[in-house]
């Protein structure tokens, strides 16, 4: 095994992908596909397993086909320690050649930014069917690993899609994303403070980029954070000033920016049901279908099914500076490019709170209990965590659940094993919480429940001694503030 490079942070589950890929013992080409959004390190990533390997890595631009041939000989040459450049007159020529790399030893040869080469030669995909075919030299003889890398998320996966000339030829799709909270907070240096990065998460996410982009650096303290925020990402100097922007803007499938942002910045003000978004669009319903997929397929908005009823389903902000790009900096950029970041923050701490700190706490929340929390935690094995609401008689409305915790088995339906509450309220969560969470521990369905659910409450700023008194006497309540949620289970 090919230890990981001490200067790839993470990814530990992704390199052990690539490198099982490209040191495979196994006679006959392969292929792999590696993507995701920008900034994720892929990159990085892929170069240093070329490094490490052996391999070759040839990173295309957005230029004509004529312009990536040459390049692409160059770096042929480069890597066979050839003194001239060679010269491929067709793309046909260039995969032949590149697929015997792989004819003394398993190698990998990786392609960056592929989109870019089936933008200017649209039949690359059918070329490489070719290359590949079970008859051909590659499959024969060589143990060539191609790995083809790309930013534009829809083009990428239409690779493999439908009727496509590569779909069933792949043996890898290894898709590169964010890194989850606990992961993001070691990056950034904040893992002595769950609070600080809480908040940092929050507002940034989990792409490794950003880090640099904010000039390498996270807040250094609690008092040091909003001058932070002010500095680094309200800032029109910044690099991350237009980064919530520029990541509709750069995926090519967007063909029509203004109304995907309209459908983000609805989303991002608290309209998370279809038809809640449609109103705040001034659009009806059905017409919602392709703004709504295609911000879910570049990952910047999460479709998520209600727990309990089906066919329902609410949509969130999956990327953190989308919603802090679509709350703060879109709607006051006058007021900041004069200077006043500071008191545009200190003036928005309600909207904060509420519009991003709010639901990010949730999305953890269900995060923790999908990811970390351990089965004892749980009573059982999360297969799916979930939001609902639920119909109340006595209270003669809907009462929303942030947790609906599901364990499913190969023959039969979930049952549900948890539910919860998330608050992320600066005051200590209290007995009415926990009681709130009986009552709709008792309105759950039937069918649904073998054993009594465990109750679980998330606080931000804490609990209430009282709370936490009740709580220790009872085997079926947890208690996870944001320490357990950064360092427990």
């Amino acid at each position: 095994m090919i230890q990981k490079p001490e200067r790839l942070f993470g990814r530990e589950p992704e390199w052990a992908e690539l490198v099982d890929f490209a040191t495979a013992p196994v006679v006959g080409a392969t292929l792999g596909l590696v993507y995701g959004r920008r900034r994720q390190g892929k990159t990085l990533m892929l170069e240093l397993l070329a490094r490490e390997t052996g391999g070759m890595l040839f990173a295309a631009t957005q230029q004509t086909e004529e312009q990536n041939l040459a390049d692409l000989g160059a770096a042929y040459a480069e890597h066979r320690g050839l003194r001239q450049p060679v010269v491929f007159t067709s793309w046909r020529d260039g995969l032949d050649e590149l697929l015997r790399l792989g004819e003394e030893r398993s190698v990998p040869v990786i392609i960056d930014e592929f989109p870019y080469l089936v933008s200017a030669t649209p039949g690359l995909p059918s070329y490489l069917q070719q290359a590949l075919s079970p008859l051909g030299h590659a499959k024969e003889h060589t143990r060539t690993r191609l790995i083809l890398c790309g930013s534009a998320l829809t083009t990428m996966a239409q690779l493999l899609g439908g009727g496509a000339p590569l779909r069933g030829r792949a043996v890898l799709e290894l898709v590169v994303r964010p890194f989850g909270f606990r992961e993001a907070s070691a990056f950034w240096g904040l893992d002595h403070d769950p609070e600080l990065a809480f908040r940092a998460n929050a507002l940034v996410g989990g792409t490794p980029a950003y880090l640099e982009m904010c000039g390498g650096s996270g807040p250094a303290d609690r008092g040091e954070f909003d001058r932070w925020v002010a500095r680094r990402l309200l800032n029109p100097a910044s690099a991350m000033f237009r980064e919530g922007g520029l990541l509709l803007r750069e995926e090519p499938s967007i063909t029509d920016p203004s109304s995907y942002a309209a459908t983000l910045t609805a989303i991002s003000a608290g309209n998370h049901r279809r038809s809640e978004i449609a109103a705040a669009l001034g659009r009806p319903a059905s017409a919602m279908a392709h703004l709504l997929s295609g911000l879910t397929g570049i990952g910047l908005v999460e479709q998520v099914d209600d727990a309990l009823r089906d066919k329902r389903s609410v949509f969130r902000i999956a990327e953190p500076v989308v919603r802090l790009h679509q709350l703060i900096m879109q709607r006051y950029e006058p007021q900041l490019v004069t200077g006043r970041a500071e008191r545009v923050w200190q003036a928005n701490a309600d909207t904060v709170a509420s519009k991003i700190y709010g639901p990010h706490f949730e999305d953890l929340a269900r995060q923790w209990c999908f990811e970390h929390a351990s089965p004892e935690t749980l009573g059982g094995i999360a297969t799916a965590v979930r939001p609902s609401e639920i119909a109340c008689r006595q209270h003669r409305r809907g009462h929303e659940l942030d947790l609906v915790i599901t364990e499913k088995s190969s023959f039969a339906a979930g049952r549900i094993i948890a539910i919860g509450e998330a608050k992320s309220t600066t005051a200590a969560m209290d007995l009415p919480q926990l009681q709130r969470l009986e009552h709709l521990r008792a309105l759950l369905p039937d069918a649904r429940v073998e054993a009594p659910p465990r109750l679980l409450l998330f606080a931000r700023s804490g609990f209430t001694a009282e709370l936490a008194r009740v709580a220790d006497g009872r085997a079926d309540v947890e208690l996870v503030d944001l320490p357990r949620m950064y360092g427990g289970e």
